[in-house]
């Protein structure tokens, strides 16, 4: 804890501090041109997004999740499948990508937090920071990797 403050100060850093890094990402993450979003291939172990399926249970959940994107003009909702179209899939992939990433660029500021807490605070820190962006880094993945399963299957779709 290299900045030492008052207990109280603490708990407003990182009361409000998570909330608006959060809300912030999610605004400047449907800022951005869709174009900068290029997902790769899901990897060979997601197996189609089945792996998060059997060891994650990620159907079970993943539609109580927040999506960002509604909250602000312009975002893409993810929260269900609006069209079979090749063109509406291959967007909803790069949204997965879109969205994955806004979660992963907030888990870069947990160090943040270490400048002003107590080592115990930063455990609370670390595991609020993955109670909150590793289920969405989960459903992103497994949606991505079945909307590019389903993507294989269609004639004429391309990766």
């Amino acid at each position: 804890m290299p900045i030492e403050l008052p207990i109280g100060w603490v708990i407003v850093l990182n009361v409000a501090g998570w909330p608006a890094i959060q809300v912030g990402l999610a605004w400047a993450f449907t800022r951005m041109p869709a174009a900068w979003f290029k997902p790769r291939e899901a990897h060979g172990w997601e197996r189609g997004g089945r792996v998060y399926e059997r060891v994650f249970a990620v159907k079970r959940w993943k539609d109580r999740l927040p999506d960002g994107a509604r909250w602000f003009g312009g975002g893409f909702a993810k929260g269900t499948l609006r069209s079979a179209d090749i063109g509406h899939l291959r967007r909803f992939v790069r949204e997965t990508w879109r969205g994955e990433l806004c979660h992963w660029a907030a888990l870069a500021f947990v160090p943040l937090f270490f400048l002003w807490n107590p080592w115990w605070a930063d455990l609370v820190i670390v595991a609020y920071a993955a109670a909150a962006n590793l289920p969405c880094i989960l459903a992103q993945r497994y949606n991505r990797a079945r909307f590019q399963r389903a993507l294989a299957r269609k004639p004429h779709a391309g990766p």
